[in-house]
């Protein structure tokens, strides 16, 4: 998500570091501690979720993890009962989801919904390159941008005061990592058991 749709989960925790508490992850807790007042004052003030009006569509609702949760996941294989219980707070007029969270890009149906998820600018699964989505004219295209890996890795080393930069940049900017293997990791975290069959 981008700050001028709504609120991610990384926007709430950099918002909680700056304001003395921590998010367990390193790079989280010492970009938190970067930001300036004004900053954080304007991460905190996002919305979520975020209702737009775009054109072929009507209005679409804009999350990061689900509607009521920018933490929480779904995924492409979501079961039906666990997609309609995301849903549940979505006004019946709204037949457009975009959601995020889990960097991987697709788009379904879910009960005369459609559902998408643009994928992630940065550290995507399945394919290298940032990933998002066009929505006009009533269709949704899922987009991917050729990127040179290695010199966005070290334009991030180059750039960056973080004390961990190399090693950041080796796991997210250098390395594509696999869509099944995200899948499987974030099972449990869509209430199933990690092991997939």
């Amino acid at each position: 998500m981008s700050a001028s749709s709504g609120r991610g989960n990384a926007d709430r925790e950099l918002v909680a570091v700056a304001r003395g508490g921590t998010s367990g992850i390193d790079v989280s807790d010492w970009a938190g501690r970067q930001l300036r007042p004004d900053q954080v004052e304007l991460l905190a003030s996002l919305p979520h979720p975020v209702t737009l009006d775009v054109d072929g569509f009507g209005p679409v609702l804009f999350c990061h993890g689900t509607p009521r949760d920018d933490d929480e996941v779904v995924l492409v294989d979501s079961s039906l009962a666990r997609w309609a219980e995301v849903l549940s707070t979505v006004p019946p007029d709204v037949r457009t989801v975009v959601c995020g969270h889990t960097h991987m890009p697709f788009q379904r149906l879910v009960d005369r919904r459609l559902v998408v998820n643009p994928g992630s600018a940065g550290m995507p699964y399945g394919r290298p390159g940032p990933h998002w989505a066009l929505l006009r004219d009533g269709v949704v295209t899922l987009r991917a941008t050729a990127a040179d890996l290695e010199a966005l890795a070290d334009a991030v080393v180059a750039a960056s005061a973080y004390p961990a930069r190399a090693e950041w940049a080796d796991a997210y900017a250098r390395t594509v990592h696999s869509d099944a293997e995200a899948l499987t990791v974030f099972a449990p975290r869509d209430g199933r058991e990690a092991t997939r069959r």
